[in-house]
């Protein structure tokens, strides 16, 4: 394991040394000894967090409530400032899920859980226990790698794919790093401004206004983490002014641009996420498609999307939308 030492803050973390079978899906492991009011700051991805360890971690999330044990939350956790992480003696496997393949492996909706923090027992019933009991037998952390992610893959082979329109949406926000308009996704999936609205926040858990929203703000809370300017990073990230970009990270965080720029939570991504980014932008595409419905010849480059190399095909398998042949079938 590495150590991550950031202010107050040291913990050891892991990373699996294989990407995971399902296109989407990113892990990391953590051991805490002892974590203090961890702020947690939203990001684009479900959270799934699977602990195991003799201590339990708490979230605190509203007014005197908290959540103990593993855990589930749709995209945005933290949203506000308002969420906290603290415990002793914490040993967890976090998993990332894209909100494209949310659903098949949780087997509900990331709408369903309405920005709330769940029990994963509430959700997973005895296979949270099972897989708890599990990751603490295991003997390493590979292992519990290997133990987690032929869990989920098993999860999304048997889980409902969501609509290609809705997946290509979400591809072409997280591809754009938030600067899509969002006017426009309809008319390029060939679909009513109110369907596609409708079916993309039923599936994946909030409207397509907030998720750019929140994948513009995700690429600019880590662009002031590695230290540019407040006022570059509004330039770059599409926002109207510094202004916009403190009221926006106020708005998601409960903080300045300033302390969010020192926020372990942020920070210990290049370590426990080294592909960071790949989870949210995650495709269910070929390598090259044509835009659902629209006919054009314009073809999306997989460097601009930002698409893992082994991307899974669960969407568009069968889909009419396919024009060329798959890269690595």
């Amino acid at each position: 394991m590495q150590t991550f030492a950031h202010g107050a803050a040291m913990w050891d973390v892991e990373c699996p040394r294989r990407p995971s079978r399902v296109s989407g899906v990113t892990m990391a492991g953590f051991r805490v000894r002892d974590l203090e009011a961890l702020r947690i700051v939203p990001h684009p991805a479900v959270t799934l967090l699977l602990e195991f360890g003799d201590g339990s971690p708490v979230l605190d999330h509203a007014p005197g409530q908290q959540q103990r044990g593993s855990i589930v939350a749709g995209p945005g956790l933290g949203s506000g400032g308002a969420v906290r992480a603290r415990g002793e003696n914490v040993e967890c496997v976090q998993v990332r899920l894209s909100p494209v393949i949310a659903r098949a492996i949780l087997g509900a909706s990331p709408a369903d859980l309405d920005g709330a923090v769940v029990s994963l027992g509430d959700l997973w019933g005895r296979e949270a226990s099972r897989i708890r009991e599990q990751l603490g037998e295991v003997p390493s952390w590979q292992d519990r790698f290997a133990l987690t992610d032929a869990l989920l893959a098993r999860r999304h082979a048997a889980g409902p794919p969501v609509d290609p329109e809705v997946a290509w949406a979400w591809h072409r926000i997280v591809g754009s790093r938030g600067l899509t308009r969002v006017d426009e996704l309809a008319a390029e999936v060939g679909w009513s401004r109110k369907r596609l609205w409708s079916r993309f926040r039923t599936q994946l858990g909030l409207p397509p206004k907030r998720a750019v929203k929140l994948v513009r703000f995700d690429h600019a809370a880590h662009r002031l983490v590695a230290g540019e300017a407040a006022a570059h990073v509004a330039a770059d990230t599409g926002y109207a002014d510094q202004s916009h970009l403190h009221r926006d990270v106020m708005a998601f965080t409960g903080a300045t641009p300033t302390t969010v720029a020192g926020e372990p939570f942020l920070a210990v991504d290049d370590l426990a996420w080294p592909s960071r980014g790949t989870t949210a932008m995650a495709s269910p595409f070929p390598a090259q498609t044509r835009a659902p419905n629209t006919g054009k010849d314009e073809r999306m480059k997989r460097e601009e999307f930002h698409e893992p190399q082994h991307a899974a095909a669960g969407v568009l398998r069968h889909s009419r939308w396919s024009t060329l042949p798959r890269h690595g079938s």
